[in-house]
């Protein structure tokens, strides 16, 4: 199986979570009706609001995601486009939007949010006495100590007025319907876009909420899709990338011939000035070192969303062949963009419309 094999076989599970389609089949599957108001946030908020928009075009929809994910919004609707993983100044007149679009809504209104992962950074009005620097220092704190998603959000919510179900509390309609696409563990609607699209205690409207993509099932169309035996495919891809390579390659290094699928989202922990690069591009790059000179082996690791870290690569793929001494000082400085790009080895695929975590597709010939 060639490298084009293996990015096919990525390709075809982000396509089974694409925003548009997981949206359209959500619309019909749960009998959605007419909302008064559409908001769409996070890196697939374009996406996932064409079905919407296509079958209400004449409902006001607001959209918010990260800056360059904006093309496939419709031309119906407001862009607003932001910074993702660090919040900006841009993140924060897009929070005072997204308050204002709530509370617009009048007492009959139904609001139709669309939700996947990046809205944390993307809108944010934060709590008084707490001003951007503050927020981008505290981010990038988190960011390089490796803290996971549930730690990220914990401090997210405790300073935002609109994280953990406090945007909803604004709402004086009668009821909301959230379509979220999961980039966390578990899939809760606490958790994605640190619980901005998620009901507040004591709601005095309805409220519905459904998953409408996942890592599993992106993980399953890429196993339906194999042309050799799945071997095993799993959700485990949850630790810092130093201890979890070594994990990973050491059984894939005497494995059976066949796929192995994994989902996730791995944690790095960052050095005093890092270098370019992303948890996918850091874990493929630690793979190459642990499968060195393995003959047969071939490793995709890439975010579903197309992007990894400030880059505008998606992750990596690496062999036997990909890794060499000189490497380990990319590594050390978390720079192992300009490495894995002159060797090649980068994927870049721009946007996806979707945003499910990360997958890793490992063949063994």
């Amino acid at each position: 199986m060639t490298n084009d094999d293996l990015l096919s076989l990525w390709q075809i599970g982000v396509h089974a979570v694409g925003g548009a389609e997981a949206v359209e089949k959500a619309l019909r599957k749960y009998t959605v009706p007419k909302p008064d108001r559409i908001i769409a946030v996070g890196k697939a908020a374009s996406a996932m609001s064409q079905s919407a928009c296509k079958i209400w075009p004449e409902t006001k929809c607001l959209i918010i995601t990260k800056y360059g994910h904006g093309d496939e919004a419709p031309a119906t609707a407001q862009l607003l486009e932001s910074a993702h993983p660090v919040p900006d100044l841009a993140s924060l007149k897009a929070g005072q939007a997204l308050q204002k679009a709530v509370a617009s809504c009048s007492s009959q209104d139904h609001l139709l949010i669309l939700a996947s992962g990046g809205a944390s950074a993307l809108a944010e009005v934060p709590i008084e006495g707490v001003d951007i620097v503050q927020l981008q220092n505290q981010t990038n704190a988190l960011l390089a100590s490796g803290a996971d998603i549930r730690t990220m959000n914990l401090h997210r919510t405790q300073n935002s007025q609109i994280k953990g179900g406090k945007l909803l509390s604004a709402f004086k309609g009668s009821h909301v319907t959230t379509l979220a696409i999961s980039d966390v563990e578990g899939d809760a609607l606490a958790t994605i876009g640190s619980g901005f699209a998620d009901v507040p205690q004591k709601a005095s409207f309805s409220f519905t909420a459904h998953i409408v993509a996942s890592n599993a099932i992106a993980r399953a169309a890429v196993a339906a899709a194999s042309p050799v035996p799945v071997r095993s495919n799993y959700e485990n891809l949850y630790e810092n990338v130093l201890e979890l390579a070594p994990r990973i390659a050491a059984p894939l290094k005497n494995a059976r011939s066949g796929l192995y699928i994994m989902g996730g989202e791995p944690v790095i922990h960052l050095p005093k000035n890092p270098g370019l690069g992303g948890r996918n591009m850091a874990l493929a790059l630690n793979l190459a070192r642990e499968i060195s000179n393995i003959r047969g082996l071939r490793i995709l690791v890439a975010g579903s969303d197309g992007t990894d870290g400030p880059t505008d690569a998606a992750g990596a793929i690496v062999d036997g062949n990909t890794w060499r001494p000189e490497a380990q000082l990319a590594l050390d400085t978390a720079n192992a963009y300009p490495w894995l790009k002159a060797r090649g080895a980068l994927i870049i695929t721009g946007p996806t419309g979707t945003n499910v975590m990360d997958i890793l597709i490992a063949h063994k010939s």
